[in-house]
């Protein structure tokens, strides 16, 4: 014995809101995405030293994480836009002009940044776009730019060359991204 079902996608007003609705066997049913939860361990500080610490991440993944977000996608518009230019010659003056407006936009914005947050940037860059921000400047820059803002971040005591590990060293750093995303916190 088969059972056949059908619906239509629609949506309709409830309480004020648009939601989408399925209509099934004369039923409307609204149709709502819920954000998923999450729920973690409650953390135990051993000292007033800790929970600082803790609340400065919090601050810093709220402060940079919109960042990297930024960044990851003027990534993916870059590279989309450049498939679509002809000849190299057009890829390079096209990448000219996006560094230099990268450069007018956000060397305020970093200049802002303490070195814990710049730190945390460029792991979250790594996390958000799956290549760490020294092979994103060698990609659209070229090695020889890429070498040079790597021995600068060296000179400081850090590395574009930093990579994000969730599970490992990074995991506090985890779970304070996906609560903010979430807006749990």
């Amino acid at each position: 014995m088969a059972i056949a079902a059908r619906s239509q996608q629609q949506t309709t007003t409830i309480n004020g809101y648009m939601v989408p609705v399925c209509v099934y066997d004369g039923d409307t049913i609204p149709s709502l995405r819920l954000p998923n939860v999450y729920i973690f361990k409650p953390l135990k500080f051993k000292n007033e030293k800790e929970r600082r610490e803790y609340y400065r991440l919090v601050r810093n993944v709220k402060k940079t994480l919109p960042l990297a977000r930024e960044i990851n996608q003027a990534i993916i518009e870059t590279y989309e836009y450049m498939q679509t230019l002809p000849d190299k010659k057009a890829r390079e003056k096209h990448l000219k002009m996006v560094e230099k407006g990268l450069k007018e936009q956000y060397t305020p914005v970093m200049k802002k940044l303490t070195f814990a947050q710049g730190k945390l940037l460029i792991k979250l860059v790594n996390r958000q776009t799956n290549s760490s921000s020294y092979e994103l400047v060698k990609a659209f820059m070229g090695p020889f730019k890429a070498g040079f803002y790597q021995t600068f971040a060296s000179l400081f005591g850090a590395s574009l060359k930093k990579e994000y590990h969730p599970e490992g060293e990074d995991q506090l750093t985890e779970r304070v991204v996906l609560l903010v995303e979430n807006g749990q916190i």
